[in-house]
């Protein structure tokens, strides 16, 4: 059952009407077919319509939509052959952070992402994708892995922001981060990054610092959350639907601005409506920019990175 947001209620209220409808004439033989098809098409239209014309703050909601697909669906649809890795050998496994060797479209990569969990259960176990130090290493142990084999990197971010817990500042959090910002620069082989949900503040940059970074249509990337910038700005969490216009979070916005360079389009209503669909999508358009990217010397491919980032500075 598709849970609706809050500006999506003229939408839920036509399904609410088209589910009664089915369910009076069920076992009737009246027709309900022309007036089905009138609902529905209506529906449809106010759907697309709505999602035409979304706000940043909208889009944001829309990004942390609880049915949302995360790493693992991405796994199941886009990929194959997937071997996870864990651990840091250091402290621990960091299941915020998930990783391992996979294939895409026949190409053998080195897959990292944040994976928030699609349950109560499952995000507590998941730390609702905010990864800790050990998370961080394990993807710096995972790229410099993918160095020495010669494999391409995709990162799939989708995270608020890594852990602010005491336990993980105790663990060098800030370290960890930066190394793995590090780690994604100094990489030898090509690396695409995708943000496929949230991406938040330096534990979204920390697997995005790649050659070439795409966004879906409706997901976010920005340096602290909407709601966090309005508590510093206007005191109050309230604003958070200006401060998300302000912050410029959308794809849209950073494409402009050259933060980002592709945007993937997701299925009308949110990748939450179809995520087979919205994983095809970005599968596609991760093997396209690894097929750009493959014949790149290293060199090449770090001055890009470095291009990009220094112009962001500039």
């Amino acid at each position: 059952m598709i849970s609706y947001l809050e500006f999506e209620k003229p939408v839920a209220e036509l399904e609410t009407q088209i589910a009664e409808l089915r369910a009076a004439a069920d076992g009737d033989d009246v027709d309900i077919g022309p007036e089905l098809a009138r609902l529905e098409r209506k529906s449809a239209e106010l759907l697309r319509g709505i999602y035409q014309a979304l706000t940043p703050w909208q889009k944001t909601q829309v990004a942390r939509h609880p049915s949302r697909p995360h790493f693992r669906d991405y796994v199941e649809h886009a990929f194959e052959e997937f071997v996870p890795l864990s651990g840091d050998r250091s402290f621990a496994d960091d299941s915020a952070i998930l990783g391992g060797f996979a294939k895409l479209d026949g190409r053998k990569i080195m897959l990292i992402g944040h994976e928030k969990g699609n349950d109560t259960a499952s995000r507590i176990r998941h730390n609702f994708g905010m990864g800790k130090p050990e998370g961080y290493r394990k993807a710096i142990r995972l790229m410099e892995l993918a160095g020495r084999f010669g494999l391409p990197v995709v990162t799939l971010v989708d995270t608020s922001g890594a852990f602010p817990g005491i336990e993980a500042e105790e663990r060098g959090q800030a370290e960890a981060i930066a190394r793995a910002t590090e780690a994604c620069l100094a990489l030898p082989v090509p690396m695409v990054a995708a943000i496929v949900g949230e991406g938040g503040s330096g534990g979204a940059v920390a697997l995005a610092s790649a050659e070439r970074v795409l966004m879906f249509q409706h997901a976010v990337y920005s340096v602290i959350s909407p709601e966090g910038c309005a508590s510093i700005l206007w005191r109050t969490a309230e604003k958070a639907p200006d401060a998300a216009e302000a912050m410029k979070v959308t794809a849209q916005h950073l494409e402009a601005l050259g933060v980002i360079d592709r945007i993937v389009p997701e299925p009308v209503g949110g990748a939450h409506r179809d995520p087979r669909v919205a994983a095809e999508a970005l599968g596609a358009a991760l093997a396209d920019e690894l097929d750009t990217l493959g014949a790149k010397p290293e060199a090449e491919l770090r001055r890009m990175r470095e291009e990009r980032f220094l112009s962001m500075a500039g």
